[in-house]
């Protein structure tokens, strides 16, 4: 019986977890109807809308939808896919950043190095099970360079409590983990 309960919980999520794509074409009351309201409207010069969805601080996507003055899907792009974050330069500000990148997951100031670092979560697909952080380094509100932190999962699952690992930044590191119980 639980495993039943399992099951119907896991395909009841995957089913919250779907929706359909949006597509050049459809209208603002349909994109509203399947995604809900979005996390910010910003006004367009040409008369249309940019709708933006934000999933931070636990999603990966920033979903931006661009309509016509007629309310009609012109694009939708998700602006934290990896062709995006390229685009994120050094010079650039912290409003250009949050435009197109959404809101971020948080931000940690440095006080020796008079850095601000605001970082996003991004999709890992290629690793599941390890979070994956975009990060933007700021020094008097400008971009001074990206870099990507990785947090591995323990490793005492598979090594019986010793595991080689790897952290913020740069480098790897040998862990221990200690502690009563089983796993």
């Amino acid at each position: 019986m639980k495993a039943w309960l399992v099951v119907v919980l896991v395909l009841g999520l995957a089913a919250c977890a779907t929706q359909p794509p949006i597509v050049p074409g459809q209208s603002a009351v349909q994109v509203r109807t399947d995604r809900g309201a979005p996390t910010r409207i910003v006004a367009r010069p040409d008369g249309g809308e940019l709708w933006q969805y934000a999933t931070q601080p636990f999603g990966t996507s920033f979903v931006q939808v661009r309509f016509d003055a007629a309310g009609q899907v012109i694009e939708t792009w998700d602006g934290l896919a990896a062709e995006r974050l390229a685009r994120i330069r050094p010079g650039m500000t912290i409003e250009q950043v949050t435009d197109q990148l959404g809101p971020q997951r948080s931000v940690e100031h440095f006080s020796l190095s008079g850095e601000t670092v605001y970082d996003w979560n991004i999709s890992n697909s290629g690793n599941p099970g390890t979070a994956t952080y975009f990060n933007v380094h700021f020094r008097d509100a400008v971009v001074l360079r990206t870099s990507t932190t990785y947090d591995y999962p323990r490793d005492g699952v598979f090594f019986g409590g010793f595991g080689i690992s790897g952290g913020s930044g740069s480098g790897v590191g040998i862990g221990i983990n200690i502690g009563v119980g089983s796993r």
